[in-house]
């Protein structure tokens, strides 16, 4: 249940985040931001924020994993961006700015989604004792 919920939570923010960059700001559809929207929280959840945020250190080096994990998820949600949008709107060069700057906001709030992510859905991942100490 807390995996949907934050699941819930980041699909809001992204599509929240999208609609006034890519809609307001760069005109593009609201069916195409909704889409692109739906494609980037379940990647970026299942990657940046499980994968790659829970694997990316010691579960006590949050800063480590967080700087890691936010990064790509940068690097996500501008590919993810830049390439559905261009496969929506047929149109490379035009989708260039509005992916780089939401990949950039999207990339601020994914650092505080991380802490929420190590606090409420997976508070037990910084109390592992490794098996070997």
């Amino acid at each position: 249940m807390k995996h949907l919920i934050a699941l819930a939570i980041k699909f809001v923010i992204i599509t929240l985040v999208l609609l006034v960059i890519l809609t307001w700001a760069f005109d593009v559809s609201f069916m195409n931001t909704l889409m692109i929207s739906l494609a980037l929280t379940a990647l970026s959840y299942a990657i940046g924020d499980i994968l790659i945020f829970l694997n990316a250190g010691k579960p006590g080096n949050q800063s480590t994993r967080n700087t890691i994990a936010t990064f790509t998820d940068f690097i996500m949600a501008l590919a993810v961006i830049l390439l559905i949008g261009w496969l929506l709107t047929g149109e490379f060069a035009a989708m260039v700015a509005p992916a780089l700057t939401s990949a950039l906001v999207l990339s601020a709030g994914e650092w505080f989604f991380h802490q929420y992510v190590d606090r409420s859905v997976v508070p037990w991942y910084n109390e592992y004792k490794s098996a070997k100490s």
